[in-house]
């Protein structure tokens, strides 16, 4: 038994990604971030789909080609392959724990 908010460490300095689960269809990770955004150097734009709900927290997810969309806690996004996006904000006063499914 594991518990999605377990092993949250207090140095939050640099976002966490752990892979949950793997194969080669499918990968599941945790994602917390605190304040973190996506590297300047471009935008993410992904072989597979990305499925993502915010478990805590929230944040802004920038696309290149349509506005930028707010999620909080609850709230969930289907990225599809290769849509250019990057993450614009994420509050930087608490955790915003993420779950995100790639396929």
């Amino acid at each position: 038994m594991n518990n999605i908010f377990d092993s949250i460490p207090s140095d939050l300095s640099s976002e966490i990604f752990d892979d949950l689960v793997s194969s080669d269809t499918v990968k599941i990770e945790r994602i917390i971030s605190k304040g973190q955004t996506s590297p300047d150097f471009g935008w993410y734009d992904q072989e597979q789909h990305e499925w993502v709900i915010i478990i805590a927290g929230s944040a802004i997810i920038g696309f290149d080609d349509k506005p930028s969309v707010t999620l909080k806690t609850g709230d969930y996004l289907n990225i599809p392959a290769h849509q250019k996006h990057k993450v614009a904000w994420t509050d930087p006063d608490v955790e915003t724990v993420w779950l995100a499914v790639h396929y």
